[in-house]
């Protein structure tokens, strides 16, 4: 016999419906964040119990609902985004059916609190099976809403254990939230399990994009993201976003996608970008992708599915094939270089060469190929194999053009020399400032007379430098010398300096300072970064910021005892100052005053201050506001003056005078920074197999300095400190022994 159709009771109706639109916890949080968007709020706060099966609440700070629409607000397709069909073609917003809060009240007991701008207190609404259970209370509250949704599928027994443990909702609840605050980074979000104080997802109304990616996905995923943008008039849409480069790869593809600030899915346009990847990421390895697309409402069809998370828009196989050539050529540009991030550095001090050829000697056992230190310092080193076979000695011919700049070894004719310096060519005045033949600071020739003779030293530098008292003078003269071989005149008993030498020391690391003094030079990648070898490990090195802590300890270490660097014509403050102001670095403002009067300004500020620079820096400035002398601070080493103007205004504007210590450790850091080697003023000259036979006469090649002058001093008086092991300072890039793990694997 033939069943009779019926009508389906209302509650049946309704149930089965909200079983399609909230499948899981996570969709029910999807659709009320949505909701929160759509009234404009600017924080979103999320608290879940038990993976949301028990409690779920979000609260927000948006518009609010009205009184007079609680009674309404949770039946099925009451909403206020659309009012005819037609509306469908230009709805911007998340929700239109008007089914989220109705489907979650059937399966669920929920109770809605909210206040609007101009309502005087908040009101309080209980529904069950999207009905009101009694009028609205007024109460205390916030402007907003606060949704409070308990006991999720308590009347559907089948989904509710249908469903995975609470980790794994709780988990899809978590990648819900971060996926939305990624999307809206003006916007601020917080996601906590009930009863913790800690969120598990939280970003803030200001962070950037990268910022809440690497909060949800890690520093991994956003050191290594391209940005990619496009538009195309024609197909009417527009594409911004984040993508992944060669360099990173996971198991499983993240895939953010929002189409119109929607988060929806597309399987051809992920197999599309995915198609390109493959090129470039080994077999079975994935990216990690951000999408927002924004395509006319005309041309979305967005009543698809009933959680809204997939949509058709028309011409989709152009636009994903646009975007797909789009990422292409990104991931070509971005593919030049590859990065593989190892471990910094090994915790705890590392044999030097020596005690591993003494270790091996003394217990007779034979040393392994992968164990053996092939180089050392006197080796020769990478440029060598790129050089041509015509050039003989270069680094004596070198070595030869440098200046000498140590106090009292040349004698008065050679004294009135001038050192002309490389890499001039920006301005006339610091054309003309060409360093002169160096002095001591404070002219004792007797003394200088002395350490003619004297062998050049390699000074370890101790924990706290040793008075110069009877007995002292009694010990090598290495400890009496400062890094720029001058002989150490006064004693410094100051507290400030013995402070500075004390946090020095302290937080100095002792396996990267063994690592430094035995290292062997492999060669020059650019000026900001170098190459080293110690025992079978290969190191890269950050040669701006090491050489920047290394003048800043010879700041302390030798503080009142330097030597000059004379310019052979004065060069005036004022005109330092104006270059620097007319300088985008130096961020200068109409508000901030017209230049001329600052740069007067900066004159007459430091020229207050002569006294005190000449005597404990020997930065020298004479009485008419011209600088004629900078601190000798390294043997034959002179900073690029392309950087004098900046130090200049910064000596005036970024230390602290006022506190003798302060004062003293800001200067050294400002004054650190511009003796250091920074990639920016230097002009990276050609390999060295493509440059000229003969060098010129005028000009040291900054590789040889590099090498030759600055990581020869890291031997001797750099103490580095604990955070270069942490910062990416200072990389291990291979180690010999794993290196022949992977060749016997082959």
């Amino acid at each position: 016999m033939t069943k009779a159709i019926q009508r389906l009771d209302v509650t049946v109706v309704n149930r089965i419906a909200a079983g399609e639109v909230v499948q899981r916890p996570s969709c029910a949080i999807k659709e009320m964040i949505e909701n929160s968007l759509d009234a404009k709020s600017s924080s979103v706060q999320v608290i879940v119990k038990d993976g949301g099966m028990k409690l779920i609440q979000i609260q927000d700070n948006g518009t609010g609902i009205r009184k007079e629409d609680l009674e309404i607000v949770c039946e099925r397709f009451t909403t206020s985004k659309l009012q005819k069909f037609e509306d469908l073609s230009t709805i911007s917003t998340y929700g239109f059916r008007g089914e989220a809060l109705a489907s979650i009240s059937h399966v669920a007991h929920v109770t809605i609190t909210t206040r609007t701008a101009d309502g005087k207190c908040a009101y309080r609404a209980c529904y069950s099976d999207g009905k009101l259970k009694g009028p609205p209370k007024p109460c205390a509250g916030n402007q907003g809403t606060q949704i409070l949704v308990e006991d999720l599928f308590y009347n559907v027994k089948i989904r509710r254990k249908a469903l995975k443990s609470s980790s794994e909702e709780y988990a899809k609840i978590v990648e819900v939230v971060s996926r939305y605050a990624i999307h809206n980074s003006g916007v601020s979000f917080a996601l906590k399990k009930h009863g913790e104080t800690s969120a598990d997802v939280r970003s803030l109304p200001n962070a950037s994009v990268v910022d809440n990616i690497r909060t949800s996905f890690g520093n991994a995923v956003s050191r290594e993201l391209i940005e990619v943008s496009c538009e195309d008039p024609t197909l009417a849409y527009k594409m911004k976003g984040y993508i992944s480069n060669a360099n990173y790869s996971v198991k499983k593809c993240i895939f953010l996608l929002f189409i119109n600030h929607r988060l929806v899915e597309s399987n051809a346009l992920r197999k599309a970008i995915e198609t390109v990847y493959a090129a470039y990421l080994p077999k079975n390895t994935h990216p990690f992708l951000y999408l927002s697309l924004e395509i006319a409402a005309q041309n979305v069809d967005v009543n698809v599915h009933p959680t809204k998370h997939e949509v058709h828009f028309l011409h989709e196989e152009s636009i994903i094939e646009s975007i797909q050539h789009h990422i292409e050529s990104k991931l070509l540009d971005s593919n030049s270089s590859r990065t593989y991030f190892t471990q910094t550095l090994l915790p705890g001090p590392a044999l030097s060469t020596s005690d591993v050829s003494s270790v091996a000697r003394s217990s007779g056992e034979k040393v392994y190929a992968h164990q053996m230190v092939r180089t050392d310092f006197r080796e020769q080193k990478l440029d060598v194999f790129l050089q041509p076979a015509s050039r003989p000695a270069q680094d004596e011919k070198a070595s030869s053009l440098l200046p000498e700049c140590s106090g009292g070894k040349l004698d008065d004719k050679e004294g009135q020399q001038d050192i002309e310096t490389e890499g001039m060519h920006n301005v006339d005045l610091l054309t003309a400032a060409k360093v002169s033949t160096v002095d001591s600071a404070h002219n004792f020739e007797n003394e200088a007379q002395g350490i003619v003779s004297a062998p050049p030293r390699k000074r370890p530098r101790t924990d706290v430098d040793v008075e110069m008292n009877e007995e002292a003078e009694e010990e090598s003269c290495e400890n009496e010398m400062t890094a720029a071989c001058l002989p150490r005149r006064r004693i410094i008993n100051l507290t400030s300096i013995q402070i500075l030498k004390d946090e020095i020391s302290s937080r100095a690391h002792q396996g990267l300072q063994e690592m430094m003094r035995n290292h062997s030079f492999v060669g020059c990648i650019n000026p900001q970064w170098a190459l080293i070898q110690c025992q079978t490990k290969l190191y890269l090195i950050n040669t701006t910021n090491l050489s920047q802590e290394l003048f800043y300890q010879i700041l302390v270490y030798d503080f009142g005892n330097f030597g000059i660097l004379r310019l052979s014509e004065p060069a005036p403050l004022y005109d330092l100052a104006i270059l620097a102001l007319n300088s985008p670095e130096s961020g200068w403002t109409e508000d901030d005053g017209p230049k001329e009067e600052l740069a007067e300004y900066i004159v007459q500020f430091l020229g207050k201050r002569t006294e005190m620079l000449m005597d404990y820096f020997s930065f020298e400035i004479d009485k008419d506001g011209n600088l004629i002398g900078l601190p000798l601070l390294l043997d034959n080493y002179i900073p690029a003056l392309e950087g004098l103007p900046m130090f200049i205004l910064r000596l005036a504007t970024e230390v602290k005078w006022d506190d003798e210590k302060e004062c003293f450790e800001t200067f050294s850091k400002e004054c650190s920074t511009f003796y250091s080697v920074r990639k920016q003023y230097i002009v990276e000259d050609p390999l060295p197999c493509q440059q000229p036979e003969e060098p010129a006469e005028s000009t040291t090649s900054w590789r040889w300095t590099t090498e030759h002058i600055i990581y020869k001093a890291f031997r001797t008086h750099l103490l580095p400190p604990q955070q270069f092991t942490e910062n990416g300072n200072v990389l291990q890039l291979a180690n010999l022994p794993d290196l022949y793990k992977v060749f016997e694997r082959c």
